[in-house]
């Protein structure tokens, strides 16, 4: 799946939901490195049943190291659907972004 999510990005043939055009606002996300962490990403996470509908988690690093999460939709749809995207905290996650950390640790 994740090759159909990177020739969606590759076509331009996404988009970004309000909540996710606010907070690549907020955070200082720009297009480019949101194609960057794609290119090198990888889906961690997986929501078949999403009550948005199906979507997955991917984390992905830029060109410049920058660790970047977003969630789509399933490459099923004409356009690919950026739900949300964020820099993950890394006391949160693990050293490569790719895992929860538990609570206890």
């Amino acid at each position: 799946m994740i090759e159909e999510i990177r020739k969606k990005f590759a076509d331009n043939q996404f988009e970004l939901s309000k909540h996710a055009t606010d907070q690549s606002i907020i955070r200082n996300i720009r297009i480019q490195e949101i194609k960057e962490a794609v290119l090198v990403g990888k889906i961690i996470e997986d929501y078949p049943d999403d009550k948005y509908g199906a979507s997955c988690l991917i984390s992905g690093l830029t060109q410049k190291k920058r660790p970047i999460h977003l969630q789509c939709s399933y490459p099923s749809r004409p356009l690919l659907k950026i739900i949300t995207l964020y820099e993950p905290d890394r006391t949160r996650w693990s050293d490569n972004f790719n895992q929860r950390r538990n609570d206890n640790e």
